[in-house]
């Protein structure tokens, strides 16, 4: 087995300066996004040929209906997320202008393509109407929040998207038996995600450039754990909703589950080190950078390799 994704919990020094008294510089904080870093927009399309199966993933209803609830959200979530982000745009570094940019572009093209995976679903006899007319509500009652609390919800959110992307990287566990084409799709937008990791949390730094440590601290640190109860108790009841949908009901099912979450392949458990980090003074999320998961030559994952000129 595996063991579970190691991240630094020490801080870094370069990212909270502490030569102001507790308050970030005027000009932005410096971070310790790697300079070389470069978000590759890869224009992919997946699914238009053939459809993945119902059970897409190793024939497993669990697996695949985590990875479908999960899918289902997107559209919704990733169109929030470049709202939030744009939003913070004025006035940014040329450098994170640019990775908004980049961003922006990567986020529409996962958009697109789980808008087709989305439908596919439904196609093999899946109803994910329930799923999206919660996510509906969710956003109307997002747009009456303020943007920098919707900056901050983001940032938390894109850390999950990041953890989870360097597992199903990293781990061929997650992906075993899949079908091909719907495999390649999830690790080229988990490629991406970790490509684009720290751009929501940059631009979070820059909007509160002039706030105290402890009030940027404290926003993310209790946003993350509305977040963190939210993500895991509706993913929990939209993979139940699908499971269900297949005649898969009862405590057996929910024990089946847990363990898939928690136990083998453990996605869940397995991101716990990198969640604890986010709390950590200092954190950033290229504190752990884990791009060589993108340009590993010898990768089982060749669709995850950096694309090169």
């Amino acid at each position: 087995m595996n063991a579970p994704t190691k991240f630094p919990l020490e801080p870094t020094a370069a990212v909270e300066p502490t030569a102001q008294l507790g308050k970030a510089p005027v000009t932005g904080p410096a971070t310790p996004t790697p300079d070389d870093l470069v978000i590759t927009v890869r224009d992919e399309r997946f699914g238009r040929t053939r459809q993945p199966g119902r059970w897409w993933l190793n024939n497993d209803p669990i697996a695949t209906a985590w990875h479908n609830a999960l899918s289902a959200t997107f559209p919704r979530g990733e169109a929030m997320f470049i709202e939030a982000v744009k939003a913070h745009r004025d006035g940014v570094p040329p450098k994170l202008e640019e990775e908004i940019r980049a961003f922006v572009k990567q986020e529409i093209n996962h958009t697109r393509e789980h808008v087709v995976f989305n439908k596919a679903a439904v196609d093999a006899g899946y109803d994910l109407s329930k799923i999206d007319a919660r996510l509906e509500e969710l956003m109307a009652m997002i747009r009456d929040r303020p943007a920098i609390v919707n900056l901050t919800a983001t940032m938390a959110l894109e850390h999950y998207t990041a953890m989870m992307a360097h597992e199903f990287l990293a781990n061929p566990q997650h992906f075993a038996g899949g079908e091909p084409e719907t495999v390649a799709m999830w690790r080229w937008h988990a490629v991406e995600e970790i490509e684009h990791k720290g751009v929501a949390f940059d631009t979070f730094r820059f909007a509160t450039r002039d706030w105290s440590r402890w009030r940027r601290w404290k926003l993310k640190s209790v946003m993350m754990l509305i977040i963190t109860l939210n993500f895991i108790r509706n993913r929990w009841n939209d993979t139940l909703e699908l499971l269900a949908q297949d005649g898969l009901k009862g405590p057996k099912i929910k024990l089946k589950l847990a363990w898939y979450l928690l136990g083998t392949p453990g996605v869940l458990r397995r991101i716990v080190p990198a969640w604890f980090a986010y709390f950590m003074p200092g954190f950033h999320p290229w504190n752990h950078d884990d791009r060589a998961l993108i340009g590993k030559a010898d990768s089982e994952f060749k669709d995850a390799r950096l694309q090169t000129a």
